[in-house]
């Protein structure tokens, strides 16, 4: 486990898997402020249904691969119903008391599955811009594209505990204009915008992770049997749902 630094409270700029084997822990009552510090991110009041805020919508962004099938959270700071079930989901799949209430034990365990760059553990930036250093030259200014690629890291770090916390396999992720160009991809790519994921097929294969992705928030899913991904599965976020992988059965 890494050494946490007790900090200030920190705002960012940019704003069901297998149990584990520990004992259930409820979230107890209201949060003292300053009680708990991060080296990335604090939360200093337990949130539920009704709150709204910045410290929402942090929350939001660490359990958005927890919509259930075919949902995508909002990133609206506000806690609705659809965040209250997607922090159930994130309390059950790491053996908390499932109330869909982010308190004490909830954080602590996000404290645990985050670095210092508020990236998960499993995933980082680098591996999600292989084009250049600064996030720039897509459809989106730099900060956007790399508040983009954070929210799908969350979302594959579900992905990944869901289907028994092997590595999953990261291609390439955001792409400048010139850079799509390049390869060839496609003018209006969401690798421009910095919510695309090409995934490899690890151990998990192919289908296995397009099957899988459909749990965890990506509204375009693209694998095997869609022209020109016969050899990865694409994940990324869109307006409107998108899934194709045909010899998958998607």
């Amino acid at each position: 486990m890494r050494l946490r630094l007790v900090l200030p409270l920190l705002a960012l700029v940019a704003g069901l898997g297998s149990a584990v084997a520990a004992p259930a822990a409820a979230d107890p009552g209201p949060m003292t402020a300053g009680s708990t510090a991060d080296a990335c991110y604090s939360w200093g009041r337990t949130l539920s249904q009704g709150a709204s805020g910045d410290d929402v919508r942090q929350l939001q962004i660490r359990v958005a691969g927890y919509p259930g099938y075919g949902g995508v959270l909002a990133l609206d700071g506000q806690f609705g119903a659809g965040t209250k079930a997607a922090v159930t989901r994130f309390q059950q799949a790491y053996g908390l008391g499932a109330d869909g209430i982010a308190g004490p034990a909830t954080f602590a365990k996000i404290y645990q599955l985050q670095d210092d760059d508020c990236t998960p553990v499993n995933f980082g930036y680098a591996e999600l811009n292989r084009c250049n250093a600064d996030w720039s030259g897509g459809n989106v200014p730099a900060a956007t594209a790399k508040a983009n690629a954070l929210v799908s890291m969350w979302k594959l770090q579900a992905m990944r505990h869901a289907m028994g916390d092997r590595p999953i396999v990261v291609n390439g992720g955001f792409r400048s204009i010139a850079c799509n160009n390049a390869v060839g991809g496609a003018a209006a790519s969401r690798h421009l915008y910095g919510d695309a994921v090409d995934l490899g097929a690890g151990a998990q294969g192919f289908c296995g992770l397009a099957l899988q992705a459909r749990n965890h928030g990506f509204s375009e899913i693209l694998g095997p049997g869609y022209p020109g991904h016969s050899d990865h599965t694409h994940v990324a976020h869109r307006s409107s749902r998108f899934w194709s992988a045909s010899s998958c059965g998607i």
